[in-house]
C-alpha cells in the first residue's frame, strides 16, 4: 500500500478551477515533501515515479483507444 496519496492530489488539480488553485495544490505538495526526512523522500521520489508510470500509461492506453476510432478497419 502505497504512503503518499497522490491521486488525491491529481485529481485535486484536475479539478482546479484556475492557475491559482493548482498552483497552490502543487506548492502543497511540495510542502509535503519538504517536512519528510531522507529516508521518507526516497518512498516519495519511488511511490510518485510509480504513480506518474501508471498515469502515464492509462493515458496512452486512453489516446490510442480514441485513435483507433479514427482509422478504418
Amino acid at each position: 500500500m502505497s504512503q503518499f496519496d497522490f491521486k488525491r492530489f491529481h485529481l485535486r488539480s484536475i479539478n482546479a478551477s484556475n492557475a491559482e488553485e493548482r498552483a497552490a495544490i502543487n506548492q502543497e505538495l511540495k510542502d509535503l515533501y519538504a517536512s519528510l526526512n531522507e529516508d521518507d523522500k526516497k518512498v516519495f521520489n519511488e511511490e510518485l515515479q510509480t504513480f506518474l508510470t501508471r498515469e502515464v500509461g492509462r493515458i496512452r492506453s486512453d489516446y490510442e483507444s480514441v485513435q483507433g476510432l479514427n482509422t478504418p478497419n
